[in-house]
């Protein structure tokens, strides 16, 4: 479950305010072989991107951009069904209600954590 084979080609939005996180989740989803939409580093970019109807599988999404919770990029994306992976340093807990169940990276991760986070995400698609 998670191995570079179920992972090539997936279209994956990263939605990252940090460039650091940005480029190491970048780099980590392409040696899994999935196509990166982004980094995409601020709310309003990310619905404009949204809105494009671009094909995404699934979304990495930090839950914290520039200071702003990211719901409304959330909303936007499960609005069109795109699964949602939450990246936050504070765990679930964060969450609203309507969001608790959703796969969570927890800042800091691991690369070992992707893989089985993304397989988690597209298996709720």
């Amino acid at each position: 479950m998670g191995g570079v084979d179920e992972m090539r080609g997936r279209r994956v939005l990263v939605v990252e305010d940090e460039s650091l996180i940005a480029m190491f989740v970048q780099t980590m989803l392409t040696d899994l072989g999935c196509e990166v939409l982004g980094p995409i580093h601020a709310i309003g970019a990310a619905l404009d991107f949204v809105a494009t109807r671009t094909p995404i599988d699934v979304a990495v999404l930090d839950l914290n951009l520039d200071g702003e919770p990211a719901y409304p990029v959330v909303d936007a994306l499960r609005a069109r069904g795109v699964p949602v992976i939450f990246c936050t340093g504070y765990g679930d807990t964060a969450l609203r209600a309507s969001d608790q169940g959703s796969p969570v990276l927890r800042k800091p991760y691991r690369a070992a954590e992707l893989p089985r986070v993304l397989a988690e995400a597209l298996a709720m698609a």
